[in-house]
């Protein structure tokens, strides 16, 4: 090795050690921010941990964010018992399980319709679709619950589900249809002319490609029908036909609260939609972002 170039490495060694000594400010500004956020959505779901498992006179003498010097779990079984979550957790399972795979299947073929298959009124039926994400559910209870009711489904799971489907459909199909336009119609024209269907290319061709974005779409949904409670509020009147969120109001009383027992039914009540995001949340950002810029 020449004295030139060990010289050389030198100054670049230098340089490297010199920019890592350097820090950015604008970066040290993002991890403050990050670490702020993370704080403030962090805050209350540690303060239901803590409180879950304080006993009542703990809750009342302590602080907040102190934690349980001597854990109350008992609280999660009481919780379990007072709240009847044993109908309430299969009920809502049973809601969910036929909801969201049902709602995806039929999002995804509309969608596939409708960036793919060449119709009249192609684009009027897509935007009629897309109206119905500008409709708040809250304004349709009313007369949401008067066609449920003549159609005999109150304190059913199809009374609950069909309404579910239908609110849940269209924003749905908002994004898978921005995803298809995004995929060469090379492709499923190549198929058509080797002798394929539109429900072969969709089911072999367009389902697997789409699937991150299914993904995406099913902790959306899982999350948003497992803890709905307004329409279910309506649509269920019978107890024993109580979601999760509906068993929550046993814990609220008139002239007593149980804030141990109310925080813990609320961590089981957000435990599987938790599970359920770590399971899948490796699509979340990359199967949302790819459907919802391309059009």
């Amino acid at each position: 090795m020449t004295a030139a170039s060990a010289t050389s490495m030198s100054d670049g060694f230098e340089t490297i050690t010199s920019a890592k000594r350097k820090r950015d400010p604008v970066l040290i500004g993002l991890w403050i921010a990050l670490f702020l956020v993370a704080a403030i959505w962090l805050a209350p779901f540690i303060f239901i941990v803590f409180t879950s498992l304080k006993t009542q006179a703990d809750v009342t003498t302590t602080g907040a964010f102190m934690p349980p010097l001597d854990p109350a779990f008992e609280n999660y079984s009481s919780a379990w018992g007072r709240g009847n979550f044993a109908n309430a957790f299969l009920n809502s399972a049973i809601i969910t399980v036929i909801k969201v795979p049902l709602g995806l299947i039929l999002s995804a073929m509309a969608a596939y319709a409708l960036a793919k298959i060449r119709m009249r009124f192609g684009k009027l039926l897509l935007l009629a679709v897309i109206f119905g994400t500008m409709i708040p559910f809250q304004v349709m209870l009313a007369p949401l619950f008067t066609l449920v009711n003549s159609l005999g489904l109150i304190d059913t799971y199809p009374g609950v589900i069909l309404p579910y489907i239908a609110f849940g459909v269209p924003y749905q199909v908002f994004i898978l249809h921005g995803f298809f336009k995004g995929i060469p119609k090379e492709l499923s024209e190549a198929a058509l002319i080797d002798g394929a269907s539109h429900f072969i290319i969709f089911r072999r061709i367009f389902l697997p490609v789409c699937l991150p974005v299914l993904a995406a779409l099913l902790i959306l949904d899982f999350v948003s029908t497992w803890n709905e409670f307004a329409m279910a509020l309506v649509l269920l009147q019978d107890q024993h036909m109580w979601t999760l969120p509906l068993g929550l109001m046993s814990f609220q009383g008139q002239f007593s609260n149980d804030y141990g027992q109310l925080n813990a039914a609320i961590v089981m009540t957000v435990l599987p939609a938790t599970i359920v995001y770590l399971i899948f949340q490796r699509y979340f950002v990359s199967g949302l972002t790819s459907g919802a810029v391309k059009g």
